[in-house]
């Protein structure tokens, strides 16, 4: 059995290949622009790459013609920041991308796609109930835009042609090695920052606390999503979370603290910033993803930075810049 991963050697990406591979898939493609094979470590030779640009058609079409996966995880795309400053390349990787990857699905009888997409689809000005899966998404920026087209032309493609397509709405991913731009990234570097002696700033206020998601967690959970019964998915996109009420900044500060002694971290609150996550605090409803399909996580807080730092000591060729 073949699977397809687009974007395979990003940050979930790669953690999606690992895991794959543990589970004793018999061949795992990762198809990315610039297929870097630090993250990977060593489970680079039990991969294959393929060089190519989701929003170069004949790419994509090559790509699936030739391998012939019996699934297609569709991860890759641009994130938010990239997204906000380079709109036309954001429509050209993650919509016109989507499209490619769904077309080249139906056209070669790819039986099922899997799709990473995002709570930016959704916006901060519906009141304090928590965000479900019938929320009205009303994206505020082109990435969360990007990622509801995805959603809803897969929802067409299984209608239209039968295509077993399924999608999760990632929070923010937590994990060693990021270094793509992002609001909310700070989830992520304030760790690895202290794991590395390095004094680090929180340029948003400590009460702050948008969902997070580890990344082991975040590539489970969509390979569980693969593997459920047809007959289980009814909701199809399904909003994903680890562990609620998710830790505010200033909690994962203290977290982080208690594990690296002497780890400075300070805040500086950046009222732009502030502006755009004040809101995203708002806790999550991922019933329907436990009742469907049985998402569980596995990392709380705590367990999330243990493990964080504990890939930084074991793996550090892996996520060093």
């Amino acid at each position: 059995m073949t699977v397809l991963v687009t974007g395979g050697t990003g940050v979930i990406r790669a953690e999606v290949a690992r895991l794959l591979l543990d589970q004793s898939e018999e061949r795992v493609v990762l198809f990315d622009r610039n297929p870097s094979t630090q993250r990977l470590g060593d489970a680079v030779d039990r991969v294959e790459l393929i060089r190519g640009d989701l929003g170069i058609v004949s790419h994509v079409l090559d790509a699936v013609q030739g391998t012939q996966p019996t699934a297609i995880y569709h991860l890759g795309g641009m994130l938010s920041l990239l997204c906000e400053a380079d709109p036309a390349a954001a429509i050209q990787s993650n919509a016109i991308g989507t499209f490619h990857v769904l077309e080249a699905a139906r056209l070669f009888a790819v039986p099922q796609v899997l799709f990473a997409s995002s709570i930016g689809t959704y916006r901060d000005d519906l009141g304090d109930a928590p965000l479900d899966d019938m929320t009205l998404q009303r994206p505020a920026l082109l990435y969360g835009a990007t990622k509801l087209f995805g959603e809803l032309l897969g929802r067409f493609y299984r209608r239209k042609y039968g295509l077993d397509f399924r999608g999760l709405r990632y929070p923010v991913i937590v994990a060693p090695g990021v270094t793509t731009p992002g609001v909310l990234q700070y989830a992520s570097w304030v760790i690895e920052a202290a794991a590395n002696g390095t004094p680090f700033t929180i340029t948003v206020e400590p009460g702050t606390g948008p969902a997070v998601l580890y990344v082991k967690d975040a590539a489970r959970a969509m390979i569980e999503l693969a593997a459920a019964p047809l007959k289980q998915i009814r909701t199809i996109n399904y909003l994903v979370t680890g562990t609620q009420p998710a830790p505010t900044a200033g909690e994962l500060a203290d977290l982080v603290r208690d594990r690296v002694p002497g780890a400075t971290i300070d805040f500086a609150p950046d009222p732009e910033l502030q502006a755009l996550v004040g809101q995203l605090g708002r806790p999550i409803d991922d019933g329907n993803a436990r009742a469907e399909w049985g998402w569980q996580p596995a990392f709380g807080p705590g367990a999330m930075v243990d493990d964080f730092l504990w890939e930084l000591r074991q793996h550090p060729q892996r996520y060093s810049a």
